[in-house]
């Protein structure tokens, strides 16, 4: 790659293939995409972050999320909140695939952590307005890129493929932590779902609203594209009718059955806010 070529990523070619021929919004910033497209016959605000190699931050230029790109997702969400505050509420569609936060000196200086905060308060501004936010992770969701694009949407969507890591860390780091090897750590997950890699595994949590099968993640054709997009056309008309919140990750089949401690621990916790 030259040093002017545009850096391939997942979020890059699936931004391009949902948001097709409609006009980018300005974003300012190579690592930041915004368009608003046409999808089931109506518009969505679509949103990725990508690499850019010339990102004034450097430890922001391969798909992290950093000061820059945080900021950028709040005007842009909250953009959005603004123009339909007496209309029709557009649907929000991240497009993740984040290598994590951009971890570095400056950013730690300059307050990293209000950047993504801003993000994700956006977010959860627009899906408590009225506007249907969807997740369609496609690559990379890693710790503090996940949490500030997208996991406050109504539904997360994922495509199936080995590719498609939903994690707190990257698995060299969690060994490094746990003081084992990156081969133990593949053992620990398959009977620790929490720590498991596989995004099948992580379905098992009950986080995930639909794991899309059968779609080239790298190069989809056509129709594989107009899959995924019938997919979250169905998770749009689904938040529409019943909204909701965040409890649906919780009281699902499969929460039910792996994720019984965190359910116990809010129970006791309501039931303590409710005694006090």
């Amino acid at each position: 790659m030259t040093a002017n070529a545009t850096p391939s990523s997942r979020g890059r070619t699936w931004f391009h293939a949902l948001a097709g021929l409609a006009e980018s919004v300005e974003a300012s910033l190579g690592t930041v995409l915004v368009a608003d497209a046409t999808l089931a016959g109506e518009l969505v605000r679509m949103l990725a972050i990508v690499p850019d190699p010339q990102n004034r931050f450097p430890r922001a230029r391969h798909g992290e999320l950093g000061l820059d790109e945080g900021w950028a997702l709040a005007r842009h969400v909250r953009d959005a909140i603004a123009a339909d505050s007496s209309g029709v509420k557009r649907p929000i569609l991240a497009i993740v695939d984040v290598q994590s936060q951009a971890y570095g000196r400056l950013e730690a200086l300059l307050g990293i952590h209000l950047a993504l905060a801003a993000a994700v308060d956006a977010y959860a501004a627009a899906r408590m307005a009225g506007h249907p936010v969807v997740a369609l992770i496609v690559g990379t969701a890693l710790s503090g890129g996940l949490l500030a694009h997208g996991a406050q949407a109504h539904r997360l969507l994922a495509l199936d493929d080995p590719g498609v890591v939903i994690h707190a860390m990257r698995k060299q780091s969690a060994a490094r932590i746990t003081r084992r090897t990156v081969q133990e750590l593949d053992e620990l997950g398959k009977s620790v779902l929490p720590m498991a890699y596989d995004v099948r595994q992580y379905a098992k949590l009950g986080l995930l609203h639909e794991l899309i099968a059968g779609i080239d993640a790298d190069a989809p054709s056509v129709a594989q594209v107009g899959r995924v997009m019938e997919r979250v056309a169905a998770a749009i008309a689904a938040i529409r009718e019943h909204p909701g919140d965040l409890t649906s990750r919780l009281n699902n089949a499969e929460a039910q059955v792996h994720r019984t401690a965190s359910i116990e621990v809010r129970r006791r916790l309501a039931e303590q806010w409710d005694q006090s």
